[in-house]
């Protein structure tokens, strides 16, 4: 009797589908992160506002500067030159709130002053 999973035919069908699976898979499970993210309410209030980045950059100078510097360039902490082309409005949002990279702390400025901050980080 001829096993069917070894047919060259079968075989490839499997893989093209597996493979068109996939393709389907990655895209949907990013756009579900990114609604399951944007549903979070303190995120969504922080991107309703519009940010005022003078105001962003006073509160960076008093929360932030110590370990990123003065001018975001590195310090204790990493440079935040140019950080939001490489995280997300979402992820610098909760960068700052999570608290899950230590040493930064845990940060939970009011909605206005986080869309200021995310504003100044914007500028950078």
């Amino acid at each position: 009797m001829d096993n069917q999973i070894t047919k060259p035919e079968i075989l490839i069908q499997r893989i093209v589908l597996w493979t068109l699976a996939i393709l389907l898979a990655v895209p949907l499970g990013f756009f579900g992160v990114q609604l399951v993210q944007a549903s979070d309410p303190y995120v969504k209030s922080v991107l309703s506002l519009t940010g005022n980045p003078v105001q962003g950059h006073a509160i960076f100078q008093i929360n932030c500067a110590g370990c990123h510097g003065l001018e975001a360039d590195g310090r204790v902490g990493p440079s935040l030159q140019a950080v939001s082309k490489h995280k997300s409005r979402y992820g610098l949002i909760h960068q700052v709130i999570s608290g899950e990279t230590p040493p930064m702390p845990k940060f939970q400025p009011s909605p206005q002053e986080m869309a200021d901050l995310l504003n100044y980080l914007e500028s950078l």
